[in-house]
């Protein structure tokens, strides 16, 4: 029987664009004890590091998007802190698992080795010097950078670089095949690319690449050169998505013209291991400074996305401000116009990732476009009320999508006349429509439930047509979050390392609420299925409008 004295907790940390977060779980009862988030701009603490309002630092030019890593760092001694002050048991977490925000990393020099080591017991620096004011992380590992900012995913100015290992590996059929996704401009390994192409003194000083995801994990646990794992590599445009090791075709192009070329690159990054393997304990810093237990599991950890969906093993849409849409496979089926990407979720299981720019805040304009403020959402319910699913079509694209890929236009209407019922339910559908169609090629055909969150799961209106368009039942969930995939996933890895069974499932459903099924109605499914019904008619038209409509 489990002593409530001492329960067992479980940590869970997703280090995003915006925030550090933490949800702390308890691990034999699945209730969340604690959840705390420290925005970067917002917190006096983390204020102090040079990010605008787009939370990354200035550019030097257009399409650079980046962080300072000591930032990272000073939001993880402000999170302890808080956790302590808020009288979280820190003695009683027995697993920490974490979440990066996907494809940044950072670029770690000779001396990381020993800087990271510090932290532990056999380090260099004793405990009375480590629980001295200034003493922090940041102070302590400032020396580790041999590139001094994180590339993040808003990264935008890799064209001729992911042009160069697309074509290099043979095109973009060759691309897919290899690494499940089609080289966006975001993936890390082409930024490594340009880093070490504009920053050549740099990229000789780098001695390792740690993701973002793995970074955390590395500085848990006093060690530079702890694993990346599998699902976050995938966005790495460097692994061998079926296989789950460094692909050298995509290697060699990625290092081609580089000093060293690709012996050298290969050394600079870590091994690949499962998202939920140990990767060591918690380091002596976080021990004799904020009182955790020397024996707390760390995990390998992944990125945000792959976390995000550790809570739920089907089908997941996400109606948030833009539009995510993971949907489960049998890790060989790919998307072969290269919309969406191959991924492993944070436990290994193989998912795609599709993400529509252009989500909800199309929606919410709509409603503001007929004087609904942005929470009004009563006369919008009642004006899809009063229209049949499958009649209208709104198209509207402000900012440049990628599912599919194509440039913004404003807002189009095929027909009817210019009526918050007319225009709300067109948006919608469309919208609902662009990512059904678009899923369909990786998308397997079953009455399992489709796991439905955001905001959008509290309109009636909306969740039927969900139900109608993917005619399928969609189950309601409450936001989860990273964080609290990450937590989950710790769970697990620390019952798999000690050869425990465990039911993440049902685990799942405890800390994740679900709601009731929806099921599709009969004649909102011949509406939009029927051979020359809405989403045939839907596809040809907005393919005329995004072929006028490039990027």
């Amino acid at each position: 029987m489990t002593d409530r004295k001492h329960p067992r907790l479980a940590l869970g940390l997703d280090s995003s664009t915006q925030s550090l977060s933490a949800i702390v779980i308890d691990i034999d009862t699945a209730e969340k004890c604690f959840e705390h988030s420290l925005d970067y701009r917002a917190h006096g603490r983390l204020n102090q590091f040079g990010i605008g309002a787009d939370y990354i630092l200035p550019p030097r030019e257009e399409g650079e998007a980046e962080q300072p890593p000591l930032m990272y760092l000073a939001s993880l001694d402000a999170m302890f802190t808080d956790m302590r002050e808020a009288g979280v048991a820190l003695d009683n977490i027995i697993v920490i698992n974490t979440s990066g925000q996907q494809h940044g990393h950072v670029y770690l020099n000779s001396e990381a080795d020993a800087l990271l080591a510090q932290l532990d017991s056999r380090g260099e620096v004793t405990s009375s010097v480590r629980n001295k004011d200034g003493h922090d992380l940041q102070t302590l590992l400032k020396g580790a950078f041999s590139y001094p900012t994180a590339p993040i995913w808003m990264t935008a100015n890799t064209s001729a670089q992911t042009n160069h290992v697309r074509e290099t590996v043979g095109g973009t059929a060759e691309m897919i095949n290899l690494s499940g996704s089609d080289a966006p401009l975001r993936f890390t390994g082409t930024v490594v690319r340009r880093v070490a192409e504009q920053h050549p003194e740099s990229y000789a000083a780098t001695a390792k690449i740690q993701l973002i995801s793995s970074f955390i994990p590395a500085v848990l646990t006093g060690n530079a050169n702890v694993p990346i794992d599998y699902g976050n590599a995938c966005g790495m445009s460097l692994m061998n998505y079926r296989s789950k090791v460094w692909d050298p075709a995509l290697l060699t192009a990625t290092a081609q013209g580089l000093p060293g070329d690709v012996e050298e690159f290969q050394s600079k990054l870590p091994t690949l291991v499962r998202p939920d393997s140990v990767v060591g304990n918690l380091a002596a810093y976080y021990v004799e400074k904020y009182g955790f237990e020397g024996r707390c599991a760390v995990i390998a950890g992944s990125g945000d996305n792959p976390q995000a969906k550790v809570p739920v093993a089907g089908d997941l849409l996400s109606l948030g401000t833009s539009f995510v849409n993971m949907v489960s496979t049998d890790g060989d089926t790919l998307d072969p116009d290269g919309f969406a990407n191959a991924m492993y979720d944070g436990i290994n299981r193989p998912f795609m990732f599709g993400c529509r720019t252009n989500g909800a805040m199309v929606w919410d304009a709509v409603r503001n476009n007929y004087g609904l403020a942005k929470e009004e959402y009563a006369p919008a319910e009642a004006a899809l009320r009063e229209v049949v699913p499958g009649q209208f079509m709104t198209f509207w694209q402000p900012k440049t999508e990628s599912f599919p890929v194509s440039g913004a236009f404003d807002l189009i209407r095929t027909a009817g006349q210019p009526t918050l019922s007319e225009d709300y339910t067109g948006i919608i559908e469309t919208s609902l429509a662009a990512v059904y169609v678009y899923s369909a090629v990786f998308t397997k055909q079953t009455q399992a439930p489709l796991f439905v969150t955001g905001g959008a799961t509290d309109s009636p209106e909306i969740m039927r047509r969900v139900a109608g368009i993917w005619n399928r039942p969609t189950l309601p969930v409450e936001k989860g979050g990273a964080a609290l995939g990450a937590a989950v996933a710790g769970v697990k890895a620390l019952h798999d390392a000690a050869n425990e069974s465990f039911d993440i499932e049902a685990f799942s459903a405890s800390v994740l609420k679900r709601g009731e099924p929806i099921q599709p109605h009969p004649e909102d499914v011949e509406a939009y299925h029927g051979e020359g019904k809405y989403l045939e008619r839907f596809r040809e038209k907005y393919e005329q409008i995004i072929a006028a409509h490039p990027v």
